[in-house]
């Protein structure tokens, strides 16, 4: 899955016109630059391979989600619908911007459960945040039905998922907005960054004002712009962008090397009528990052999570018991531990997290296992792989 597995000459030589022009930051020093505008040149490239209007690059993932949130206008007590199996980023960004995170069910996709979005609609929902964990998309159709149903927004975080698509649309440009990380183990990386996408102009203006101190960045001289609204830095640099523009180039290649390898791994894994696998959505293509499957007990995942441990098959996730990624152990949120507080809108619209049932979702979850796809393996190197997996699967449910 990461880019920073095949990192060579091209990311070199980009980052090498960066280092030789003296320029690191993204905006001004015209003069100095060489030419050289990393950063805007990999918005057009979003903008292109996204199929969207805009591109807005930022300087993570979690600053994209909040960029995103604060451009949509979500402040203090409004809801915010997300999964319980994301990563934590996903409802920090909620909270930053002092809205409420509401977790719903995952389904057999391992995404949002749409039947779940619609019952927990309140009055004070704003937002529906599909999450597209470990390269596949929620049921996007039904929640963009719910959403215009109830006048609420729809932000796909698509971190963990470009190079998917939905319906033809690259997944991040079927909503309202979308969410990008390129961290370092993302499947293209700028060592750290991040993009928001939209079609909206208006969520465009404001995410470019907000993600720097609220500049408006009319006019040459940028001691001289506006500050319409207050903003912060969630600038990328122009050396991580110099990464990342060398890294779309190749996102193809990228996609179709993990395709190879994701594919190689089914079709062994598929022998075993025990085993079953997470539902793609109809009309919904991967993008190949992870192999995500299921086993017929919670008890029958935990041991072949064991004996993968034991026997030398790495990169393999029981997300059920993950610290980061399941709402079983975000005591931080569940106990709302911060430095700095909460707000009264939060506190007290905040569910009981710790008295909640998520039960549907531990199903899915605790018989599952994801294998991250690597670019590094050879193709004999996945068989071999392939036929590990297997054999130990097998003498698991024996």
């Amino acid at each position: 899955m990461p880019g920073f597995e095949l990192f060579g000459d091209k990311e070199r030589k980009q980052v090498n016109d960066v280092l030789d022009s003296g320029v690191l930051m993204r905006y001004g020093f015209d003069g100095m630059r060489n030419g050289h505008w990393k950063a805007k040149e990999l918005e057009k490239a979003l903008e292109k391979r996204m199929q969207v209007n805009h591109a807005q690059l930022v300087s993570s993932g979690t600053a994209a989600l909040t960029v995103a949130l604060a451009c949509a206008k979500v402040g203090a007590g409004d809801e915010v619908i997300l999964p319980t199996f994301t990563f934590v980023a996903s409802f920090e960004a909620v909270l930053s911007v002092g809205a409420v995170p509401i977790l719903v069910d995952v389904d057999d996709t391992l995404t949002l459960d749409p039947i779940a979005v619609e019952k927990a609609i309140t009055n004070k929902t704003k937002v529906v945040m599909p999450v597209h964990m470990c390269g596949s998309m929620a049921d996007l159709a039904p929640l963009k039905v719910i959403c215009e149903k109830h006048g609420l927004i729809l932000l796909e975080d698509a971190c963990q998922a470009i190079g998917g698509s939905y319906e033809g649309k690259p997944l991040g440009s079927y909503g309202d907005l979308g969410c990008f990380s390129f961290d370092y183990v993302k499947t293209i990386t700028c060592g750290e960054g991040g993009a928001v996408i939209t079609n909206n102009q208006e969520f465009y203006k404001l995410a470019d004002q907000y993600s720097d101190h609220g500049h408006d960045h009319i006019g040459k001289d940028r001691g001289a712009e506006g500050h319409p609204i207050l903003g912060y830095n969630y600038r990328i640099s122009e050396l991580h962008a110099a990464v990342g523009l060398a890294q779309i180039e190749r996102l193809d290649d990228f996609i179709a090397t993990q395709k190879r390898n994701y594919t190689i791994l089914k079709e062994a894994l598929e022998q075993i009528p025990e085993v079953s696998f997470r539902r793609v959505p109809k009309n919904g293509v991967e993008n190949y990052s992870f192999l995500s499957f299921f086993l017929p007990t919670e008890e029958m995942a935990r041991k072949t999570i064991k004996a993968f441990s034991e026997n030398g098959v790495d990169a393999c996730f029981y997300w059920f018991n993950n610290n980061w990624h399941y709402y079983r152990k975000w005591e931080h949120l569940k106990d709302l531990n911060s430095l700095n507080g909460f707000s009264k809108e939060l506190r007290e619209g905040l569910p009981n997290y710790n008295m909640s049932d998520f039960s549907i979702s531990d199903q899915w979850v605790g018989r599952n296992i994801s294998c991250l796809i690597k670019l590094g393996w050879s193709e004999d190197e996945v068989i071999a792989r392939a036929n590990n997996m297997s054999n130990l699967i097998k003498k698991q449910l024996s």
